[in-house]
C-alpha cells in the first residue's frame, strides 16, 4: 500500500500573504487527515516565508498520522526535529534561496555529513529519508549513509510525462528496484498530480509513500480538499 502524505507549505504560503490566521494552518491539517491523507508533509525554510517554525512544533499534536519534515540539516533544523520527534524526517540539499527543491543529495560527495545526522536522528527514533535524483549511484550512495529511505526527485517524470514520454519513467523503476534489492524504503515526491499519479504507482515497485503539496492544493482550489484527496487515494490504492 503507498501512502498518501499531504504537503501543507501552500497553506502557510497564503496564510502569510495576509499576516493573519486565515487559512488556519491547524485546521487545514486536522481536515486532510479526517479526508482520508495517511501523513502530513511540512519543509520549514530559513526565511519561514511559508511553514514558520513555530508552525512546525503547534502541528505535533494535531497529526495523528504520520508526521514528516523536510529540509535541509542546518543546526536550526536539526534541532527543531530533535526536539518535536516526528514520524519521519526528509533531509533535502535545497539552497537558502531556493523556490522550492530542485535537486537530491550527492549522497557519495556527503556520505560522512549524512552519516552523522541520520546516526543522530535514528538515536531519537526518528525515521529517515533521503531526498536524490533517479541515479543508481546515487541510490548506492544513499545505502552507504544509514538512512531508512529514499525519496526519490519526480520533477523529471512529471515534466516529460506531461510531453508524453511515459519512458522517462524508466530510471525511477531501475532505482526502486536497487533501492529494495539494498534495504531501503522507497517514497516519491515533487510535482506528482492527479495526472500522472496512477501511472507512477503502478510503475514503481514497493512505493511506500508519496508526498504532495503544490499539485493537491491547485486542484483543490477547483474540486475542493476532500475530493481531491479522495481521488489521490483511489488511484494510489487501485
Amino acid at each position: 500500500m503507498t501512502k498518501l502524505s499531504v504537503n501543507i507549505n501552500k497553506i502557510a504560503t497564503l496564510r502569510n500573504a495576509r499576516g493573519g490566521n486565515m487559512p488556519n494552518l491547524l485546521k487545514v491539517a486536522k481536515d486532510v487527515q479526517i479526508f482520508g491523507a495517511e501523513g502530513i508533509t511540512i519543509h520549514p525554510r530559513p526565511d519561514e516565508r511559508h511553514i514558520r517554525y513555530q508552525d512546525a512544533y503547534d502541528l505535533k499534536p494535531i497529526v495523528i498520522t504520520e508526521y514528516n519534515i523536510e529540509g535541509n540539516p542546518m543546526d536550526d533544523f536539526i534541532k527543531m526535529v530533535l526536539q518535536i520527534k516526528p514520524a519521519q524526517v526528509t533531509l533535502v540539499p535545497d539552497a537558502v534561496d531556493a523556490i522550492t527543491s530542485n535537486a537530491g543529495w550527492d549522497t557519495i560527495k556527503h556520505t560522512d555529513f549524512l552519516k552523522e545526522i541520520i546516526a543522530e536522528f535514528k538515536r531519537n527514533k526518528i525515521r529517515t529519508s533521503i531526498f536524490v535524483d533517479p541515479n543508481l549511484k546515487m541510490i548506492e550512495g544513499a545505502a552507504e549513509t544509514g538512512t531508512d529511505r529514499i525519496e526519490l526527485y519526480t520533477e523529471e517524470f512529471a515534466k516529460q510525462y506531461s510531453l508524453g514520454n511515459k519512458e522517462a519513467i524508466r530510471p525511477y523503476i531501475e532505482c526502486a528496484i536497487l533501492a529494495h534489492k539494498l534495504g531501503l524504503g522507497i517514497n516519491a515526491g515533487h510535482d506528482l498530480s492527479l495526472e500522472n499519479i496512477k501511472f507512477f504507482k503502478e510503475n514503481i515497485p514497493n512505493l511506500l509513500e508519496v508526498s504532495i503539496g503544490h499539485a493537491l492544493i491547485c486542484e483543490a482550489l477547483y474540486d475542493g480538499l476532500e475530493k481531491v484527496i479522495g481521488e489521490y487515494l483511489k488511484k494510489l490504492k487501485s
